[in-house]
């Protein structure tokens, strides 16, 4: 190789590894001075009341890998046996990025990546800029693939990058979806998860994600159940409602085929996280012979690179990336460049939350967000003060959310340690 291609090639990758940069004259001497996780709450929380017992979300029955053996079913949330503890270092995470101008950032991540931050990333950012954000991703990942690239570490990157675009909103007085390239949907349509049906019916859902209450550990009388399920929801919600199914990494090659051909006739839109997210092949096989609804996965895939797998492998129809596990804004922008060049429908894994719906709003094709509606038994206020937080409007598609305007995600809330 020429000197002239070599230095050609070497100013080349120096430019990639910059990478993205909000970074203006004017921010000179800004600097990260702690990175931190913290317990925030609602400034203005939902009113508190007791659920309807027999509602999903308290009761929460569920398909799961770990079904396979009976002693492990049953509820599958926070307080079950085989979940780590919410409140102890393997739940989820929020952390905060401050600086030394007194701005702060805030962002969520997923279960596992608090020690990640503290033993690690913390002091790798200490002193850095923060609107050097795409920077700031590659330094953490790149220090962290000796023990990471998926799990824990992405949960805490994803965290932290979060945190830092927040940040950078906040630096801009802008709102996240204008540091992504402006607003392409004034508002995204919406559908619920859980089997909460008649309640996502009655506020106007048209669109009803159920969680698979029983898997192949359960037998014929499960696969039954199953189905009743659907058939139930099918009857509420009418001919032309959207029904998809989430199966939680829960299910085996054979009895997703069976499941498919028996709910075929309820015409369901999707079914989600058939089986475990390594395999590829076995996700490419079902995707091959099954054609009577779609498969669709990414809930618990990371990074590009994960991605790319499955696009290799054909392995499923569409994409479900989770921003605050995935590796935070600055990856779902690349994995959604990815979906967009290759044609793949992508629908985020809780997109109707503060981070991905900036996401959504500004992503040039249009998808759904993914939404939880507080328990039934609550008093109206309740759903009142959840449509004002989160935009909720209603219309041919049923609801509607839309991002904050406020700078950076929008947050409205008080840090409580």
């Amino acid at each position: 190789m020429n000197q002239t291609r070599r230095s050609f090639l070497q100013a080349a990758l120096a430019g990639a590894g910059a990478g993205l940069s909000f970074a203006a004259p004017e921010d000179a001497g800004l600097k990260i001075t702690s990175v931190r996780v913290v317990k925030t709450r609602p400034k203005n929380p939902l009113p508190v009341y007791t659920p309807d017992p027999g509602s999903y979300w308290v009761n929460r029955e569920a398909a799961r890998p770990i079904t396979i053996y009976p002693e492990y079913t049953g509820r599958r949330g926070a307080g079950s046996k085989w979940m780590p503890d919410p409140a102890g270092p393997m739940g989820a995470i929020t952390v905060e990025v401050s600086t030394n101008k007194g701005l702060k950032g805030y962002g969520s991540g997923g279960n596992g990546g608090g020690p990640v931050i503290d033993g690690h990333l913390a002091k790798l950012l200490a002193g850095e800029n923060p609107l050097n954000i795409e920077r700031l991703w590659d330094v953490m990942w790149r220090a962290t693939l000796f023990y990471g690239r998926a799990g824990a570490a992405l949960h805490a990157m994803s965290a932290i990058d979060l945190a830092l675009w927040d940040l950078a909103g906040k630096v801009r007085g802008v709102p996240v979806y204008e540091l992504l390239g402006g607003r392409t949907w004034e508002r995204i349509p919406a559908y619920a998860t859980g089997n909460d049906v008649e309640q996502s019916v009655k506020f106007g859902y048209k669109k009803i994600k159920l969680a698979l209450p029983h898997g192949p550990g359960q037998g014929k009388d499960g696969l039954k159940k199953n189905v009743e399920l659907v058939k139930r929801t099918r009857e509420l919600l009418g001919p032309d409602g959207y029904i998809m199914i989430d199966c939680w990494m829960a299910l085996t090659e054979a009895y997703t085929i069976e499941l498919a051909e028996a709910v075929a006739p309820y015409k369901v839109f999707w079914l989600e996280e058939v089986l475990q997210p390594d395999d590829y092949e076995g996700f490419g096989r079902l995707n091959a012979r099954i054609d009577s609804t779609l498969l669709a996965t990414g809930e618990h895939e990371y990074t590009r690179w994960g991605f790319q797998r499955l696009l290799r492998y054909k392995a499923v129809d569409i994409w479900q990336p989770e921003i605050m596990w995935c590796g935070g804004m600055s990856e779902m922008r690349h994995i959604g460049s990815l979906a967009l060049a290759n044609g793949v429908p992508l629908y985020p894994h809780a997109g109707g939350f503060p981070e991905a719906i900036h996401y959504l709003a500004y992503y040039p094709v249009i998808t759904w967000a993914e939404t939880t509606l507080p328990p039934p038994g609550g008093p109206d206020r309740v759903y009142k003060t959840f449509e004002e937080q989160r935009g909720v409007t209603r219309g041919p598609e049923g609801v509607y959310f839309q991002p904050p305007a406020r700078p950076g995600f929008g947050w409205e809330i008080e840090v409580s340690n």
